[in-house]
């Protein structure tokens, strides 16, 4: 089993190369996904935040209000801290869960957007980095989220610089072009990550 560590700053393009990657094989494993999946309605996850920050978190429906744990956790260091204790085992559960559920010649992928900013680098076997300019990054953001500069500029300053994200990067993915020129990077470390895989 290869273990696959996928990055990329906000804008830069990751979503898009995991697609890629799953649609050749690869067993992707998202991070925030499972993270959004530990606290749905029903779940012991849910109830625990509720039951440390509470009931005002929850929506009407009986969801979380993100937002609503958002600005408590995030003006607060150590309720994030707090909300971090419940979450993140749950996901290391799941996760462990879906690695034990893999087939041993599996490529799994692990799309881990902080990767670099919380030194993730020596879990994996290989980490992949997609890289993009600053501005390219500004004006995707602006484009297909409708985020305002300020704002994108705001995103990509509160994660990793790219020179350090570079540094932690095994392969690097370029994602300035076209999505043809996409598909063609991602097709050569396709083949060099079976090629990884093969020999074990």
């Amino acid at each position: 089993m290869l273990k696959i560590g996928l990055t990329g700053g906000i804008g830069s393009g990751k979503s898009e190369v995991s697609r890629r990657l799953s649609a050749r094989g690869a067993v992707v494993i998202d991070a925030d996904k499972i993270a959004r999946e530990v606290v749905e309605p029903g779940t012991p996850g849910l109830a625990r935040v509720a039951a440390v920050f509470g009931e005002e978190v929850l929506r009407p429906d009986g969801s979380l209000d993100r937002e609503k744990l958002g600005s408590i956790v995030f003006a607060d260091s150590d309720r994030l801290a707090a909300l971090n204790a419940i979450v993140h085992p749950l996901v290391g559960e799941r996760v462990a869960e879906l690695q034990r559920r893999a087939a041993d010649d599996t490529v799994l992928v692990y799309d881990v957007p902080l990767l670099v900013e919380n030194n993730l680098a020596p879990m994996y076997d290989v980490v992949i980095v997609v890289d993009a300019a600053d501005d390219v990054r500004i004006k995707r953001l602006a484009d297909h989220r409708g985020m305002p500069e300020s704002d994108a500029r705001a995103r990509i300053a509160a994660q990793a610089g790219r020179e350090r994200r570079l540094a932690a990067a095994d392969i690097v993915i370029p994602n300035e072009g076209s999505m043809e020129d996409l598909d063609a990077r991602v097709a050569e470390v396709w083949d060099d990550l079976l090629r990884r895989a093969a020999r074990g």
